[in-house]
């Protein structure tokens, strides 16, 4: 219908740990499938994404006397709705956003299998409800029938909610019970991204994303090479 779009996605990552300083390693393989959608009415628009994702995680420690090594599962599974309004200047743009997020994860529990004094860990679960509120800007150029985007981003971060579980780590008779860190109450997202669209199926794209809490920073980066049949 006009103005209304949905879509559904899946993806395939893999995620390589390493503490070379404690001798350990540690690889994440995870499958997510997606489903987003939403309508636009004039200047507005209303969105919202599911994502639902399982994975399998391997670990390795070296300790000393041979290598104790790990398997396990965790699942994901997130929810998203954002309300934004879009205006217009010529060739600019200036998009406020409000946003609702909530995350749930988990992770098994495990048994390490040889080496030198293996370890037990109870499983894990991890809950955020969050608010976002911030803008996006942006400006395009056209050259030579190619269209050069460029737009930065900054949001306001509440994460109103959050609730970790503790994990109990055993070592033969003894263990110890750690309590789940969460992120501070309040931060900030921000990014930047380039967009080169080639043709009307060729797009190449640089983003960046930070992530700034109290007591974290998170950055990443992102080149790829876009292709629409």
């Amino acid at each position: 219908m006009p103005g209304v779009n949905a879509g559904l996605s899946i993806d395939q990552s893999r995620t390589a740990i390493d503490v070379p300083l404690a001798l350990q390693s540690a690889t994440l393989d995870l499958t997510q499938f997606g489903f987003n959608a939403s309508v636009d009415k004039g200047p507005w628009t209303w969105a919202v994404a599911l994502v639902h994702g399982f994975g399998r995680v391997d670990s390795s420690r070296n300790t000393g006397l041979g290598i104790a090594s790990a398997a396990y599962n965790a699942h994901i599974d997130g929810a998203l709705t954002e309300l934004s309004y879009f205006l217009n200047m010529d060739q600019s743009r200036i998009v406020p956003k409000a946003a609702l997020e909530y995350v749930h994860a988990a992770t098994g529990s495990f048994q390490e299998v040889g080496g030198l004094n293996p370890l037990m860990a109870t499983g894990a679960t991890v809950e955020r409800s969050r608010i976002l509120l911030g803008a996006e800007v942006g400006h395009y150029w056209i050259v030579d029938r190619k269209v050069f985007d460029l737009s930065a981003y900054g949001k306001f971060v509440d994460n109103v909610e959050q609730n970790f579980s503790s994990v109990t780590v055993s070592l033969g008779p003894q263990s110890i019970t750690l309590q789940g860190i969460g992120e501070s109450r309040y931060g900030a997202d921000a990014g930047a991204s380039a967009s080169l669209s080639l043709s009307n199926t060729a797009r190449l794209y640089m983003n960046y994303d930070g992530k700034f809490r109290a007591a974290l920073q998170s950055h990443q980066g992102t080149v790829g090479f876009e292709l629409k049949w």
